[in-house]
């Protein structure tokens, strides 16, 4: 057995004066990763949420449901969750996301499920060489906490969801933050997207039927969100489940999270998801009255996008103004006409009314108007 000194390990700091190091190149010690870009997951910290501002949100009807940006829940059971940005979190965080059961179903059927989803694009996990003889070893962990005790699980997926991997956790102690880590070995099979389509797709089931569950710790070819036998969040009203700090890396071992700036992670949550305006009297941009009844304009992204997005906005009688010739008209709704990664151009038709050729700038006009622009995987 020996002892290094932390300083001649490059990279690697430690919270002692030394890491022992044993014959056989082991290390130990409280060893810390301060290398960057090492965790392939956006918004794993939860601190980024355009969507609802930290508002819960009802998610139920087997819909695809945004809470926090970036990680998703899908729903088709008989239960209903409500979902927020919260300020529980363990200690180093300030937010998680809490799910809690507001309708219970006790007796899942096989086809339903209750399913958290976090997608990766598949450029940022080309580096992996999934699909090939050359595929990485990667490491999942994250926080948790819920009233429950017992067996949780999850799974990584290819886009196709034939290549599904299934890993099973225990949460330990009830209403207590336990971090959890998922080691797991490369896929050498099966195709594994490295464009702008979804890469990896990370889930943790809550609410399982049977078709949905299997085996934990091999790769299979059928569509899995969790394990056999797992606990149903959806059994009882009582239940809640809390999830942050989520990170997926290279490598056999977890680090410790990488904290990005808010700044960072703002940005690179935009690439999916741009939340332009929300709230009355905030600027949306310059245009002119193409004809008298017809305001054209554009809006030129923080960020390039991952592919031209769709509008999502809410229109309304008079949500949106024009200021023009001393003056302001108020108009209802206005429709996305050209689009690309990093631009927009729309049209306003819908109760405009104007001078052909006048130039104006375009305002929300209602506390409930908002306007984004989505394209996630």
């Amino acid at each position: 057995m020996s002892t290094l000194k932390v300083g001649a390990i490059r990279g690697v700091s430690a919270s002692s004066d030394a890491i022992t190091v044993a014959n056989d190149g082991t290390c130990t010690g409280n060893i810390t990763n301060n290398l960057s870009n090492r965790n392939l997951v956006i918004n794993g910290s939860q601190i980024i949420d355009q969507r609802n501002s930290g508002s819960a949100v009802t998610v139920s009807n087997a819909t695809k449901t945004y809470v926090t940006d970036r990680f998703s829940f899908y729903e088709d059971t008989d239960g209903v969750i409500s979902a927020q940005q919260s300020t529980t979190s363990p200690d180093g965080f300030t937010k998680s996301i809490k799910v809690d059961c507001t309708t219970a179903d006790t007796s899942l059927s096989a086809n339903q499920r209750l399913v958290y989803e976090h997608r990766i694009e598949g450029n940022n996990i080309a580096h992996l060489g999934f699909g090939s003889s050359a595929a990485k070893t990667i490491t999942l962990s994250f926080y948790v906490r819920s009233n429950l005790t017992g067996t949780f699980g999850g799974s990584i997926k290819n886009d196709s969801s034939n290549r599904v991997y299934v890993f099973s956790y225990v949460i330990n102690s009830a209403n207590t933050w336990e971090r959890k880590t998922i080691t797991i070995p490369g896929d050498t099979s099966g195709t594994w997207e490295t464009d702008t389509t979804a890469g990896i797709n990370i889930n943790w089931g809550l609410a399982l039927g049977s078709n949905w569950t299997g085996a934990a710790g091999s790769y299979g070819t059928s569509d899995k969100h969790g394990v056999t036998g797992q606990l149903n969040l959806l059994s009882s009203t009582d239940n809640e489940w809390l999830i942050t700090g989520v990170q997926l890396e290279v490598g056999s071992h977890a680090t410790d999270f990488e904290h990005r700036s808010l700044t960072q992670e703002l940005a690179l949550c935009q690439r999916y998801y741009y939340k332009h305006a929300e709230g009355a009297s905030k600027d949306m941009g310059v245009g002119a009255y193409y004809t008298a009844t017809l305001f054209a304009f554009s809006i030129k992204f923080p960020v390039t996008m991952r592919a031209a997005p769709t509008l999502d906005y809410v229109s309304g009688t008079n949500y949106y103004q024009i200021f023009h010739n001393n003056t302001n008209d108020l108009f209802d709704a206005f429709a996305i006409t050209r689009n690309q990664e990093n631009c927009a151009a729309f049209d306003s038709s819908t109760g405009t009314s104007g001078v052909q050729g006048s130039g104006g700038i375009l305002n929300t006009a209602n506390a409930s108007s908002y306007v984004a622009l989505n394209a996630e995987l």
